[in-house]
């Protein structure tokens, strides 16, 4: 079975929760998120302008400097579909910042990563996928579904 997806952006309520870790990012208070988050700054494909977007780390490697993150809201997410276009221009985590080099996960990559964080936070995922329009149950097949509609992205100092 499949998880079923539903066309849910996010209400005013939550945009404004989802956008004051930018604002900690911004005052230089970012070290208070820990390294659970990133702010990442990418420019719009469409006009221009520079963006910020904070996203969860899924997981950090310790020994490269690669931080994996999720594009939450699928492939149509907008900081997604930037830095397709345009490399990232920058992260912030915590007090560190740092010109990324980024990669962009397959989708077998993505299935393992998603079963290894489902493994540390097993609430979590199911919570999030619900909150994003998903019918989640932690099968394998509807992992995979996840896997091919969620891309991930391995951020790196250059």
């Amino acid at each position: 079975m499949t998880p079923q997806r539903q066309t849910r952006r996010p209400n005013a309520l939550l945009l404004l929760l989802f956008r004051l870790p930018v604002w900690i990012y911004r005052l230089r208070l970012g070290w208070l998120l820990g390294h659970r988050f990133l702010m990442i700054t990418h420019q719009s494909r469409r006009t221009g302008k520079v963006r910020r977007t904070v996203l969860e780390i899924v997981r950090q490697d310790h020994a490269t400097g690669e931080f994996i993150v999720v594009a939450g809201y699928g492939k149509t997410s907008d900081w997604y579909r930037n830095i397709q276009s345009r490399p990232a221009l920058q992260i912030h985590v915590g007090r560190r910042r740092f010109t990324p080099t980024q990669r962009f996960l397959m989708p077998e990559e993505v299935y393992k990563e998603f079963e290894a964080y489902e493994a540390r936070h097993p609430r979590f995922l199911r919570t999030f996928a619900g909150m994003i329009g998903l019918e989640y149950d932690g099968s394998e097949g509807q992992r995979r579904t996840l896997a091919t509609e969620l891309p991930m992205i391995a951020l790196s100092p250059q």
